[in-house]
């Protein structure tokens, strides 16, 4: 998107209080000034894009939450705002209709819900074509079955791979052959908000201690942030461990801001697909919907977040074609373009 930089709000508050609209509700009208002239925000952890962030902006007179980020970037004229600031009303709830993007028509799911995690799976799918492979048959392990996990595995599912182990804050599931693709879809659409409900559910505790050394060949951390440690790392490296793509924003337990020593040694070992290239989605498109002219449809949406991801992976391919370092070569072309 907008080379404008980035930044982080949150919000230390436990999610599951019943005091939780009136925290987000005080939030946003404390930072309304900031969304109106120059500050963009979103859904993210436990925050919902659709139901809580629209909503609750609304109602302190924003058009849309990035509304800042339109008149801070672009500095438009009145019929431009109109314009960029509509597109974005429009393209973020629409209801997802084509059959190839959806787990369901007749549930109404919105490009909101499901643009992150597919630009996940796609980001997996694009690995495996640029520096070769295929993921067909690639058994994957996701940590978190919320609006990214859930989503992201539920396209690598329909584009063949075999979802082997699934560890929630609550439990998991651990299947050594394989989800099917309907199985898959199944868990996806019977979640319980975020969190993933199923019959035979395994606790948090056996899952935690099998799920690492079970095999696969893809992972994909879509929980919090720091979760990863560095046993996990070299017991999923052990098992086979081919890909990372990250669907959390800093997945590893490091103390540093964004790069230290089980990113590292992850990098080194594996190929790792940063979260700022991975779990890209919403951003890009938020982004998209920002220019001129921009196309409001499934595959315009999905098909720009997908191609942003190939040319991100592409220049770090360009740079250096092995399959370990990604990460840090991402991270020296990111550096490069803000010097």
């Amino acid at each position: 998107g907008p080379a404008s930089g980035g930044a982080k709000s949150g919000i230390d508050f436990d999610p599951a209080d019943p005091r939780k609209h009136g925290v987000l509700s005080r939030w946003y009208k404390a930072v309304t000034p900031l969304l109106k002239t120059y500050y963009g925000t979103g859904g993210d952890l436990n925050v919902d894009e659709v139901h809580e962030v629209i909503p609750i902006t609304e109602g302190y007179g924003l058009w849309h939450p990035q509304e800042g980020v339109v008149n801070g970037h672009f500095q438009p004229s009145d019929s431009e705002r109109i314009q960029k600031v509509g597109q974005l009303r429009l393209g973020v709830k629409k209801v997802v209709e084509d059959q190839r993007f959806t787990p369901s028509i007749e549930r109404k799911y919105v490009v909101a819900d499901l643009i992150t995690g597919w630009g996940v799976a796609e980001s997996v799918l694009h690995y495996y074509r640029i520096y070769g492979g295929d993921v067909a048959g690639k058994r994957v392990i996701v940590q978190g079955w919320g609006n990214v996990g859930s989503t992201a595995a539920y396209y690598l599912a329909q584009a063949g791979a075999k979802v082997v182990g699934i560890i929630d804050r609550n439990g998991g599931l651990l299947k050594a052959e394989g989800f099917s693709f309907e199985e898959v879809r199944a868990l996806f659409m019977n979640k319980d908000g975020n969190q993933l409900r199923a019959d035979g559910m395994l606790s948090f505790d056996e899952v935690n201690a099998r799920i690492w050394s079970l095999g696969a060949e893809v992972f994909l951390p879509c929980a919090g942030s720091r979760l990863v440690t560095a046993e996990q790392v070299e017991r999923l490296v052990a098992g086979g461990l081919q890909v990372v793509s990250s669907g959390a924003n800093v997945p590893f337990a490091d103390k540093e801001i964004f790069y230290g020593p089980i990113y590292e040694q992850a990098d080194a070992a594996v190929a790792v697909i940063p979260d700022f290239i991975a779990n890209c989605g919403m951003a890009r498109a938020f982004a998209f919907l920002m220019q001129g002219d921009a196309e409001i449809s499934d595959v315009a949406l999905f098909g720009d977040v997908s191609a942003t991801i190939a040319a991100a992976l592409q220049r770090c391919h360009d740079r250096s074609k092995g399959r370990q370092g990604i990460a840090s070569t991402a991270f020296e072309i990111a550096l490069d373009q803000l010097l």
